[in-house]
């Protein structure tokens, strides 16, 4: 197994487990644990609760980021009749 260094050491001593943050919390938390030099990416998972097999609860999203400013912003169009 690799050895961890000592920034990613530090970054998991920021980070408490178990802990559920909020969006807020969590985007501040990565801007302040990250150790780039380039813009990276983050993946995020969102549990809805909607069955993507039935017609009548699909859910449409459209991601726009933003090149000029470090926010992106996220539209979710929610189709739940």
């Amino acid at each position: 197994m690799a050895r961890l260094t000592k920034k990613q050491k530090e970054a998991l001593a920021k980070i408490e487990k178990g802990k559920i943050y909020s969006v807020d919390e969590a985007s501040a938390l990565i801007k302040d644990i990250t150790n780039t030099k380039f813009d990276s990416s983050i993946d995020l998972a969102i549990r809805l609760g909607v069955d993507p097999r039935k017609a009548n609860q699909m859910v449409r999203g459209v991601s726009i980021f933003m090149s000029s400013t470090m926010s992106p912003s996220l539209a979710i169009d929610p189709k739940i009749g």
